[in-house]
C-alpha cells in the first residue's frame, strides 16, 4: 500500500503539479486507496492522491460523512474567512489561511454540484444541549467546506503553505521615559510628550 509523503523529509514530485484527470472507474479505485491509507494514518479527514505521489485528481474527505472528489472543480465561492489549517503532506507545520466559507463544486461523478457551507443553519436553539449541538454542526460543516477546497487545491499543485496569510499583530513600541521622543524634539520622552499628555 502507498503511504503519505511527508514533505518535509522527502521529496515528492507529485505534489506541486496539477494532476491528470481520471475516469470514474479509475478514481474510485484511487479514492479506495485513500480511504484505506486515511483509516491507516488515523491523523487526518482528508487525503488528495498527489499527497501520495500518485497523478491523479482524485481526492477524499472525511468529516461528517465520506465523500470522493473526482475531478473536482470549482464552481463558485463565497464569504471570505481566516481559518488555522494542518496537512497531512507538512505535519506540525499548521497556517493560517483565507478561505470560503461557501463553496459549490462539481465532480465527475455526480451531475448535480455539491454544496459546501459552514453558515448558521437559522435554526433557533432551545437548550444548553441543543445550542451546543447547533455550534457544533456549524463548526464540523465549515470544517468540511475548508477541506474540500484544501483537497481541490493539492489537486492543483497548491498546499496550505502556499497560501499562508501573515496574522502577526505588530504594535509601534512606544520610546521609554528616558529615550529620546518620537515628536522630534530631541528632549526625553519623559519630559516631552508624556508631560504634555500626547502619546
Amino acid at each position: 500500500m502507498r503511504r503519505i509523503i511527508n514533505c518535509l523529509k522527502e521529496n515528492n514530485p507529485s505534489i506541486n503539479r496539477v494532476a491528470k484527470k481520471v475516469s470514474i472507474e479509475e478514481g474510485l479505485e484511487i479514492a479506495t486507496e485513500l480511504f484505506n491509507i486515511l483509516a491507516k494514518d488515523k491523523s487526518g479527514i482528508g487525503l488528495a492522491a498527489p499527497q501520495c505521489n500518485i497523478d491523479a485528481s482524485v481526492a477524499v474527505v472525511n468529516v461528517r460523512e465520506p465523500i470522493i472528489l473526482i475531478n473536482p472543480e470549482v464552481i463558485e465561492q463565497s464569504h471570505i474567512i481566516n481559518y488555522y489549517e494542518g496537512c497531512l503532506s507538512f505535519p506540525k507545520k499548521g497556517v493560517h489561511t483565507k478561505r470560503y466559507r461557501d463553496v459549490i463544486i462539481k465532480t465527475e461523478q455526480e451531475e448535480s454540484g455539491y454544496y459546501f457551507s459552514g453558515a448558521e443553519t437559522g435554526v433557533e436553539a432551545r437548550g444548553t444541549w441543543e445550542q451546543d449541538v447547533k455550534t457544533q454542526d456549524t463548526e464540523l460543516r465549515l470544517l468540511e467546506s475548508v477541506c474540500i477546497q484544501h483537497e481541490i487545491d493539492h489537486l492543483n499543485g497548491i498546499t496550505c503553505l502556499d497560501k499562508a496569510v501573515d496574522t502577526t499583530i505588530r504594535v509601534e513600541k512606544k520610546p521609554g521615559r528616558n529615550e529620546p521622543c518620537h515628536c522630534g524634539s530631541g528632549k526625553k520622552y519623559k519630559k516631552c510628550c508624556i508631560s504634555k499628555g500626547t502619546k
